[in-house]
């Protein structure tokens, strides 16, 4: 399969918009002979802003799946091109709002996953099932953003079969107990024409990629499975978000990056065979689960919420 992730800057509930962007970098895709496209947590709405809305208004930004317009227009993008698309809205069901990410096809909807730990409003609500599905062939899962930070999310999500998981976010650079994670300055955003390598710099020190390097690469290598890891450039709301949308292979090395500051997409093939040379795939079938059932499974209480929302300021 040839898998291409994208990076754009969103507006915020801007749905027109994102989704012309959506088109574009599907249809830049589909040129380069990808067989299919992933984009961000969220990417039709944008993400941060949603935070300070009321009820009122986020179910007014919320849609039903498969039957809202979003959606509806995604399938027709990717029946135009002939190639699976994978992005997020807001869903609204039965009474409920989820973070959703879906996959679709010309034919209509393949997945759908809702973000298991949702923090960004105490509107919505928490899913409350993992997701594998068929696609091209291949086994695939979705993680919502935080949803990965929680390994037990991905050795659930693999051992439910999954080959390569889409890894949708919208993260970085936003202040963290681990030393040297802050917001990047506006300054260098608005003087990145000029200036290019301190911007550079900001995002792929600790604030941004440095602290992607320390986990994501583990959760593709310990699992022994593909990462398609996507994230807005530039601002997401008031935050401004590093991108380097990645393809990690599940020898936890970096097939393909994009390094620009643009909308912009990275594709690389990937190959099953690799899946079962991999380490992770060995520890997988290494398991002792009689030894750790009952600690794993321990009851707890989950507590999801970032430094930057525990009234902390959140302006960068």
């Amino acid at each position: 399969m040839k898998l291409a992730v994208a990076q754009f800057e969103p507006k915020d509930g801007d749905k027109a918009y994102n989704l012309s962007i959506i088109r574009t970098l599907t249809e830049k895709a589909k040129s380069k002979g990808a067989d299919v496209i992933s984009f961000h947590e969220m990417s039709i709405t944008a993400y941060t802003f949603t935070k300070d809305l009321t009820l009122e208004q986020l179910t007014d930004l919320s849609e039903e799946v498969p039957s809202g317009k979003s959606t509806q227009q995604l399938i027709g993008f990717s029946k135009e091109f002939g190639i699976p698309i994978l992005a997020g809205l807001v869903e609204k069901s039965g009474g409920k709002i989820y973070n959703t990410y879906i996959c679709v096809t010309g034919d209509g909807v393949v997945a759908k996953y809702r973000k298991l730990h949702p923090f960004i409003s105490k509107y919505m609500s928490a899913g409350d099932e993992y997701c594998v599905f068929d696609l091209l062939g291949w086994k695939c899962g979705i993680l919502i953003c935080y949803d990965n930070n929680v390994i037990e999310n991905v050795r659930a999500t693999s051992l439910l079969g999954a080959q390569l998981i889409f890894a949708p976010h919208v993260t970085g650079c936003t202040p963290s107990a681990m030393p040297h994670r802050d917001y990047v300055a506006d300054k260098y955003w608005k003087n990145r024409v000029n200036d290019p390598v301190s911007l550079r710099m900001e995002f792929d020190g600790p604030k941004g990629r440095r602290w992607l390097m320390r986990w994501l690469p583990a959760r593709a290598y310990d699992n022994g499975v593909y990462y398609a890891f996507t994230n807005p450039i530039g601002y997401d709301g008031e935050h401004l978000k590093n991108g380097n949308s990645m393809i990690i292979d599940p020898y936890g090395e970096v097939l393909s990056e994009v390094r620009s500051f643009e909308n912009d997409i990275a594709i690389s093939k990937i190959t099953k065979e690799k899946i079962q040379l991999s380490g992770g795939y060995r520890y997988k079938n290494a398991r002792r689960p009689e030894l750790y059932k009952d600690i794993i499974g321990r009851k707890h209480d989950s507590d999801t919420t970032p430094v930057w929302l525990k009234g902390e300021n959140t302006k960068p």
